[in-house]
């Protein structure tokens, strides 16, 4: 699956990011996959996406 075209990430900005590994139920992954499909980006872009708006909703002040 071929996500948007990203800017290369810099040294500087790559020690900003943090991998974690996540486990979903079969259901879950595959709504995320065809979510992915039609937006035509990654599994990991819409689950970023999604982090990043629940946190917003969270914690609105914190949000970038």
């Amino acid at each position: 699956m071929r996500s948007q075209p990203r800017k290369p990430i810099s040294k500087e900005s790559s020690s900003a990011v943090t991998r974690a590994s996540v486990t979903f139920p079969t259901a879950l992954y595959q709504a995320l996959e065809e979510i992915a499909r039609l937006k035509k980006v990654s599994v990991a872009w819409v689950v970023r996406d999604a982090a990043e708006r629940y946190v917003a909703e969270q914690y609105p002040k914190q949000a970038k």
